[in-house]
């Protein structure tokens, strides 16, 4: 694997960028009060000035029929010598369709920070193959715009990742969990959303420790850009510690069981040397999901790689910072993830 290109770190007081890469649901009329108050919490939080990129906020239709003018507003992003990280608003379904618009050499060029989840998993291959860190992380309209506040988990997360850069350290599960299902309208913005307690890490299998370089996304996006160029070439798992999530479309474990064995028909298997998995939104299928990866690291001989279930990344509000390329470990006896390197420099 190649040594990603760290982006350099945030301070109080940098321009971070606004983006819809993917949905422009941040856009529309009825979500633009929960828009800013992502923003605010931008400035208020963290002490950052925000810059709208010019399509960010033109709506869901534009967005869609638009994929030229979301590549447009990540190229100048990174080449607005203000802007030192770029937010995405949200996820959604093709962000797939900027791959014949980004310019790789463009992120090459201009490293910077670059947030998102779920449908974001396609820009982050992209950065990766530009040879840049990116982080598997918060979204404005649903981490930095959270009823009543942001997580403290979410917040120390971002700190300790984008505000300093020395090594990241433990990464424990968040103490507890919110619950998804509370609708986006203006009346609810005042209302916190149900959460319930959180445990630690379940080691699924394996033993030892396990160290390697992060690579991963959302799972059903690794299903639907693994057959294009999209997807990073195979030697970018030898030697890694994969993370995977699912989305919130609750897959039933039938298909999660193909999802899971394509791991092993594709060889990805044999070349990581550890897994990272996290929590089903809403606990849907937990239990059937840990059988699912028990079963299929058994069908494929994998049963002393060590794989760790329950992370509180992706679809899990409050949420830690996945950054791709960087080192990490998973220690089976002590039951941590560790991310032993830094995130920027």
């Amino acid at each position: 694997m190649n040594v990603l290109i760290k982006p350099p770190m945030l301070h109080k007081g940098d321009t971070v960028a606004i983006v819809s890469l993917s949905s422009g649901l941040a856009g529309d009329q009825e979500i633009i009060w929960r828009t800013q108050i992502g923003i605010d919490r931008l400035t208020e939080v963290f002490g950052l000035k925000v810059k709208i990129m010019p399509h960010a906020l033109k709506g869901s239709d534009f967005t869609y029929n638009h994929p030229e003018k979301r590549a447009e507003d990540l190229h100048s992003a990174l080449k607005d010598p203000e802007v030192k990280a770029i937010i995405c608003t949200l996820g959604g379904d093709d962000s797939v369709r900027l791959w014949p618009y980004v310019d790789l050499n463009l992120i090459k060029d201009h490293p910077k920070i670059l947030s998102g989840y779920s449908d974001t998993t396609a820009l982050h291959f992209m950065f990766y193959q530009a040879g840049v860190s990116s982080s598997y992380g918060p979204l404005l309209l649903t981490d930095f715009a959270e009823n009543v506040a942001m997580d403290d988990y979410t917040v120390q997360s971002i700190k300790q990742t984008w505000f300093q850069n020395g090594i990241i350290g433990n990464i424990p599960t968040s103490p507890q969990i919110r619950k998804f299902g509370l609708e986006w309208s203006e009346e609810n913005k005042d209302i916190n959303r149900t959460s319930f307690d959180n445990q630690g890490y379940e080691i699924l299998n394996g033993r030892g420790k396990a160290t390697g370089h992060l690579i991963g996304g959302c799972m059903e996006l690794f299903h639907s850009l693994k057959a294009t160029d999209v997807f990073p070439d195979k030697s970018a798992f030898d030697g890694a510690i994969l993370f995977i999530e699912t989305a919130e479309v609750h897959a039933p474990p039938w298909l999660m069981e193909d999802y899971v064995r394509a791991f092993g028909a594709m060889g990805i298997f044999d070349r990581i040397n550890g897994v990272i998995i996290g929590r089903p939104q809403d606990d849907v299928y937990y239990e059937e999901y840990k059988d699912v990866w028990v079963k299929m690291l058994k069908e494929w001989h994998q049963e002393d790689m060590p794989v760790f279930y329950n992370a509180s990344f992706g679809h899990n509000e409050p949420k830690c910072i996945i950054p791709y390329g960087v080192q990490a470990e998973l220690d089976v006896d002590n039951q941590t993830f560790s991310i032993i390197d830094n995130a920027v420099e």
